[in-house]
């Protein structure tokens, strides 16, 4: 019997449970609500009547239980037994009982990744639907994480089940041709759940620790399927290497702090030594160096410094030039000429800056101004460095980004 907490461990069997009803069922929205069913009868009886010897077990058969209730008592979905039973193969009849965990358990867990990040799927729809089914996160939770309202939510995961239907995907992992695409999709939904999570895009929170949790349990759970896939285990690094300064963030009142103001004392040791262990290894061994695996290494840089001037900002900047030609994107130029900066002088960033200002994507992201005010602060120049705190807090969404800019430029009359 595990002293492992109910909700922990409901969340950590969900993929699992999943897994076994898609194996047999097939219908990812059928069997996903009977799993909800069966979550919602353990958490409901448990409590009282105590775990049974098997939970995985005991979800399964009360799944299942639920899922062919419901296709009795609707003939079209008699019908549809009848034919999922002619079409299953011999070999699946007298495999293992549903109610024993089987081996292909994070095998499962990797096909139902693969499901929920379909390319036919948005971006958001992918993470809702990985949250949901993967994830094991309730309807209210996921829209409370992505501040819209429960039915808002509630009719976003059901269109992404209609359009999976729709495009005819199945339980299955991806031909081979098309594995290392499909990969880069679920690693790139992971990425952005944390980073949703690590830095709210809007509301009162700076922080939604529900969502940064979840993507690196989900990393975790990819990189022990996948533990010679060197940009799993870069991005897993990286979580956790940036997820060790969570703490010292924010102050009390949820006032953000920025990283070279942080009590580095506050920061998290231990994930910061599994995260470098971690991305060391990885280097050392990889044969195709990637852009999570660049950013691990950068964020260990930061996070190995024992102050902000002790801070190897020449490596760092080598790395964003590495980052940037092997995947260019508007923020990492950004983040590459902070670097500049931070090496050669504020007036180096500058120059750079205007460049980018001229690219719509960031002309009115609240980060490239903040960047200009705090290079402009840099080279003895307040007044436009007030007005460029001004400015990036009207283009600044998040309400604790928009009162520290706001501050920023309070102190500087």
């Amino acid at each position: 019997m595990t002293d492992e907490p109910l909700e922990d461990l409901l969340r950590r069997l969900t993929p699992q449970v999943l897994g076994a009803l898609l194996r047999r069922y097939g219908g990812l929205d059928a069997c996903e609500d009977a799993v909800q069913e069966a979550l919602l009868a353990a958490a409901t009886q448990w409590p009282e009547q105590g775990r049974p010897d098997n939970p995985h077990g005991w979800l399964v058969t009360v799944a299942a239980r639920r899922l062919t209730d419901w296709i009795r008592s609707d003939s079209s979905r008699r019908r549809r037994e009848g034919e999922v039973m002619i079409a299953t193969p011999t070999a699946m009849l007298v495999a293992p009982p549903a109610d024993e965990p089987g081996t292909a358990e994070h095998d499962d867990t990797l096909k139902l990744l693969f499901l929920c990040c379909h390319p036919a799927l948005s971006a958001p729809s992918q993470i809702a639907l990985t949250l949901r089914a993967v994830g094991g996160l309730t309807t209210a939770e996921i829209a409370r994480a992505f501040l819209v309202p429960e039915a808002t939510m509630a009719q976003r995961i059901s269109r992404a089940k209609q359009t999976i239907r729709t495009a005819g995907a199945t339980f299955a992992l991806p031909p081979p041709d098309e594995r290392a695409e499909r990969l880069r999709a679920v690693l790139h939904v992971l990425y952005l759940m944390f980073n949703e999570g690590y830095t709210a895009t809007a509301g009162p929170q700076l922080q939604r620790h529900d969502l940064t949790s979840e993507s690196i349990r989900l990393t975790r759970l990819l990189h022990a399927v996948l533990p010679r896939e060197s940009e799993v285990a870069g991005l897993l690094a990286l979580s956790l290497l940036t997820d060790a300064r969570r703490d010292a963030r924010s102050l009390p009142d949820g006032s953000l702090v920025p990283l070279d103001r942080q009590d580095r004392s506050r920061w998290d040791r231990a994930l910061i030594t599994e995260g470098v262990d971690l991305i060391s290894a990885t280097l050392a061994s990889t044969t195709e160096l990637g852009p999570y695996q660049v950013q691990a290494a950068i964020a260990a840089i930061h996070d190995e410094a024992a102050e902000v001037s002790a801070t190897d900002w020449p490596q760092i900047l080598a790395l964003y030039q590495l980052l940037e030609a092997s995947a260019p994107n508007p923020m990492v130029t950004l983040n590459r000429i902070v670097a500049v900066a931070m090496v050669h002088g504020p007036q180096a960033g500058l120059d750079l800056l205007d460049d980018l200002a001229a690219d719509e994507r960031m002309a009115r992201h609240h980060r490239l101004h903040a960047v200009r005010a705090h290079l402009l602060e840099r080279a003895g120049q307040p007044g436009r460095a007030r007005e460029s705190y001004l400015t990036a807090a009207r283009f600044a969404t998040s309400t604790p980004e928009k009162r520290y800019l706001e501050s920023r430029a309070a102190e500087l009359g």
